[in-house]
């Protein structure tokens, strides 16, 4: 395989950041309306807030056929979003999702296929958990948790839907990363680790169905306000109260502030995430983007997302592997 030349690699991936960043306008103002939607059977999980229950709302609205999962029903999110249906007259099927539970997954699955009467079209990848602290003071108990929820959750759903989807010969699916699967914040806990996992685990996939005409977006959101941070002040108050103190003693200050975050200073809009997946949907199969980023604010990622497009074009790109590797880059 040929050398990459390291400087001019990152050198060019710089520029494009740099020139992006410097660009940018408000996500929100740059989308189109939803289209293309309407007739599709797209199934979303963690729906009863924040991204999921907004796409929920946005893709049914542009005509879709929506399964709107979410875990421990019955439960009052569940009955608001079928009362919305109703009064709108929207497609909207709420079916119960453990995202933990194999058996719900496959069950789920099964349920909205045989309503859709065939494989899904879109799978949007989006339940997830965030708990707080330094790496030492997560025990096996929180580092299980957000493993099993945010990897092996989108690993179960994508499992489930791919057969469908293949046997359709077509298909589109999402897993909602963060900027925080390609940069580290000190104190996140494993969320970076479980979201770097998510960016390695779908664009290996993306390269994978490239044959079945099967498309893979990872979005990258910024911060915003929505309900994950209530679930991620209990599980971090939870996990304070449960470890060790030998592992709270190096932290002090950091351990005091866990449990006690509110999201405060994030003024973007939530409906730019679903926005976004709509865009990526109204575009031609074999010309969506393997990421997206959306964020009201900074873009951190942007360069690396470059440099490693660019890094696996030229390792691979002239190898058998390159025709699945160009075709997601777009090289």
């Amino acid at each position: 395989m040929p050398q990459i030349d390291r400087r001019s690699l990152l050198a060019g991936a710089a520029a494009t950041g740099a020139t992006l960043a410097g660009s940018r306008v408000a996500l929100a103002d740059a989308i189109e309306p939803a289209s293309g939607l309407s007739g599709k059977a797209i199934l979303i999980t963690g729906t009863s807030s924040g991204f999921g229950r907004l796409a929920s709302e946005l893709f049914a609205r542009a005509g879709a056929k929506v399964f709107a999962t979410m875990r421990n029903l019955p439960r009052p999110e569940a009955e608001e979003l079928r009362k919305l249906a109703r009064d709108e007259k929207l497609d909207i099927h709420v079916i119960e999702i453990d995202v933990l539970d194999d058996a719900q997954v496959a069950a789920g699955v099964a349920e909205a296929e045989r309503i859709a009467g065939r494989g899904m079209d879109v799978l949007v990848n989006n339940a997830g958990i965030g708990i707080t602290g330094p790496i030492e003071v997560q025990d096996m108990e929180a580092t299980r948790l957000a493993f099993d929820t945010n990897v092996l959750g989108y690993q179960r759903l994508a499992r489930a839907v791919l057969p469908g989807m293949r046997a359709g010969k077509q298909g589109h699916i999402f897993a909602v990363s963060s900027q925080l699967g390609r940069v580290i914040v000190p104190y996140a806990g494993h969320y970076s680790a479980t979201k770097f996992a998510v960016e390695a685990l779908f664009e290996q996939l993306a390269y994978e169905l490239v044959p079945h005409n099967i498309g893979v977006t990872i979005i990258e959101p910024g911060g915003y306000p929505t309900k994950v941070w209530v679930n991620r002040n209990r599980y971090s108050k939870e996990l304070k109260e449960r470890v060790d103190q030998r592992h709270l003693d190096g932290y002090p200050q950091v351990v005091a502030r866990m449990g006690q975050e509110d999201g405060s200073g994030r003024t973007a809009d939530p409906m730019d995430v679903p926005k976004a997946m709509a865009r990526v949907l109204g575009m031609p199969p074999g010309t969506r983007p393997l990421r997206l980023p959306v964020s009201g604010g900074d873009i951190p990622q942007v360069a690396i997302n470059e440099v490693c497009a660019r890094t696996q074009v030229e390792w691979l790109g002239r190898s058998p592997l390159g025709p699945l590797v160009r075709a997601v880059h777009k090289a």
